[in-house]
């Protein structure tokens, strides 16, 4: 029976904003997963969690973005932009970590918004990720089709169909991963696991051979004297130019700092881990576990490969824009470093493809369950996987790599990332102050000090990219506006219940 006490707070909440700002509270988000038809099954370790982020964030950025970045912009000195970016990445990662052992729930970002800033601004974060992962995910299958080309001798993994491409390589891997997630999220991480060993042994081995052809003298100067940038124009510029009408540069502090907003997108992809909460055994300390511990292995990979390389050949060999680890070796005579480092490349992909496409899911599964997308879609089948949700993302995905050009359209994964990470670093302090009562599996330290400290680093690195991705990203958020209004609002479970307390509220005793 509704109290008068929970009919007036209905009341309050849905006349507030219109209802846009009414929050779903976290006892409520917990509860909703002991439903029989959409329930995840809780089959995941701190262990699993952590291969999954190692996963995701160790692609084959490790063996192409060392090798560019330090030719291009920052010189010996990448090894510290790693750490500078690693730094900038774990003050955002404690705040998910806090978020990931309070609210244990699918969703991620999503789920953490709504329960702190209301409906609203929770669909914004939630179309915002199904943006960030459905596009990422797309991307680097398109990537991996290129490399498994490569291993088998440079065959073509693309057909011409008229004026059409058609990428069968990206296609196939959506389409076996997708089985894959179907299957089971237990089954997912074991077959994650082997490929994470696959690449890792493939870093260990670049770095066992590198160090061979180590020279400190390599690394003098560590920060390469200042050099003017080419700097784009117009719609290409950063937003930072555009506003201040300022250009850029290479090497030397600003190069350092510039090379450390670069690499830290290497580091995206560690908050794909907070959104397998919901199907973690003990979810308050694994997840935790699982965002940092990954966040400690692939800052020490990164840090490793870029000394590493840097101090094999001077860093002006490896200017240009095709400049990989490869070439280091090259230069070296160390001709089949390129066969094994596509080899680590095509593992290391595998796995960053398989969990944005997990994290893409569930993501989707936690907005079809509240209502604001169709609830048919948070069905579970028996192997309590979103068996419908797999099915259509893969299908979505496999279109989008398969015949789409991506070009500057990549950048849109960066800043739909930064977006979340800003309102996730934000929400931490709102709910310290809102509900101070909750558990707390982990625990921010200096608070708000860390949380705004996290929301500085991403703001600087989100107007640090191009003003066409930030129209795009406007468009998409427009767009996402009509479909709330049009379609979510109106079918929202927490709306449909406030108006069934109001209504009870309202009718007269019998």
């Amino acid at each position: 029976m509704t109290t008068p006490e929970d009919a007036a707070a209905a009341s309050k909440s849905a006349v507030r904003w219109g209802g846009l700002l009414r929050t779903k509270t976290v006892e409520q988000s917990i509860l909703d997963t002991d439903d029989p038809d959409s329930r995840l099954r809780k089959d995941l370790t701190a262990w699993d969690l952590t291969i999954f982020g190692v996963a995701v964030v160790v692609g084959a950025g490790i063996f192409t973005l060392t090798a560019r970045t330090a030719g291009n912009v920052a010189g010996p000195s990448v090894s510290l932009a790693f750490v500078f970016a690693a730094i900038a990445c774990g003050l955002t990662a404690v705040c998910y970590a806090e978020f990931a052992s309070t609210v244990p729930v699918a969703g991620s970002a999503y789920t953490y918004s709504y329960a702190t800033f209301g409906e609203l601004v929770a669909w914004i974060i939630g179309w915002d990720l199904i943006l960030e992962f459905a596009l990422a995910a797309s991307v680097v299958a398109k990537g991996w089709s290129q490399y498994l080309g490569t291993v088998f001798g440079d065959t073509q993994t693309t057909m011409h169909l008229d004026s059409v491409t058609f990428d069968w390589g990206a296609v196939l891997l959506i389409a076996v991963l997708g089985v894959l997630l179907a299957i089971g999220t237990k089954v997912s991480s074991r077959v994650s696991a082997i490929a994470v060993a696959i690449k890792l042994a493939v870093i260990a081995l670049v770095l066992v051979v590198g160090i061979t052809f180590f020279e400190p003298e390599n690394l003098t100067p560590y920060i390469p004297p200042s050099e003017p940038g080419d700097a784009g124009s117009g719609l290409h510029q950063s937003l930072f130019s555009f506003l201040t009408g300022a250009g850029n540069s290479t090497f030397g502090w600003y190069g350092l700092l510039a090379a450390a907003s670069l690499v830290f997108f290497a580091f995206i992809g560690f908050d794909v881990v907070a959104t397998a909460a919901e199907e973690t055994k003990n979810p308050q300390k694994a997840v935790p576990r699982g965002i940092l511990g990954s966040l400690v292995i692939v800052t020490v990979l990164y840090v490793a490969v870029s000394l590493v390389l840097t101090g094999m050949v001077p860093y002006t060999e490896l200017s240009g824009k095709d400049a990989t680890l490869a070439t280091a070796f090259a230069i070296n005579g160390v001709d089949w470093a390129k066969s094994l480092i596509s080899i680590g490349a095509l593992a290391g992909l595998t796995t960053v493809v398989m969990v944005l496409f997990l994290g893409q899911t569930r993501v989707l599964f936690a907005m079809s369950r509240d209502g604001l997308l169709p609830r048919w879609l948070a069905h579970t089948g028996t192997r309590g996987t979103p068996v419908r949700l797999t099915a259509i993302v893969g299908v979505i995905c496999a279109v989008l790599a398969g015949f789409v050009d991506f070009g500057t359209l990549e950048e849109m994964v960066n800043i739909g990332t930064l977006f979340a990470f800003v309102l996730v670093s934000v929400g931490v302090v709102v709910l310290r102050r809102t509900r101070p009562d909750l558990p707390r599996g982990f625990r921010v330290p200096w608070v708000p000090f860390i949380p705004i400290l996290a929301v500085l680093a991403c703001l600087w690195l989100m107007v640090n990219l191009s003003v066409e991705t930030w129209l795009r990203f406007l468009i998409w958020m427009a767009i996402g506006f009509v479909v709330y209004f049009a379609y979510g609002r109106r079918h929202s479970v927490l709306g449909k219940a406030e108006k069934a307390l109001r209504a009870e509220a309202s009718d007269p005793a019998p």
